[in-house]
């Protein structure tokens, strides 16, 4: 354990957080997403639910202000323009603790699992509600502010 770091962050999730660049992809993905044969790197974070992944992980990892959509859900199949109560849910967490917090937007489910292939790394929670996965685009954390 270490002070001021959520306990859901483990060693290997710290790492994969740790060595991305800005504009990487990270997936956070519920338990039925197909991770195992999607990711480049895949950590797994069972036990936690996915409003509890994103929080952590938003605690470290500084989102794209610099690309539009920096955050990606998927649409629901059938129907993309239904609201998803996970989706809003993730949305209004974002609204909470990111600094001008973007929207999400939705990719339709094969254009997400594209993106999600192409992801520096696949964070898989336990999650059970449908449609609960969240693309995280990385941004920047600026230099320290000079004093004059």
């Amino acid at each position: 354990m270490l002070i001021g770091i959520d306990p859901l962050l483990g060693p290997e999730c710290l790492a994969v957080l740790r060595g991305m660049g800005h504009g990487d992809h990270l997936v956070l993905a519920d338990a039925n997403f197909p991770a195992t044969s999607n990711a480049r790197r895949l950590v797994r974070m069972d036990g936690a639910d996915m409003l509890k992944a994103i929080a952590a992980v938003l605690s470290m990892l500084p989102i794209d202000d610099f690309e539009p959509e920096p955050l990606v859900s998927m649409q629901v199949v059938d129907d993309p323009h239904a609201s998803v109560p996970i989706v809003v849910e993730m949305q209004r967490l974002v609204d909470r603790v990111v600094p001008r917090p973007p929207r999400i937007a939705a990719r339709e489910r094969f254009a997400f699992y594209e993106l999600a292939r192409s992801a520096y790394a696949i964070i898989q929670t336990t999650e059970r509600a449908f449609y609960a996965n969240l693309i995280v685009r990385k941004g920047v954390v600026p230099p320290p502010r000079q004093s004059t």
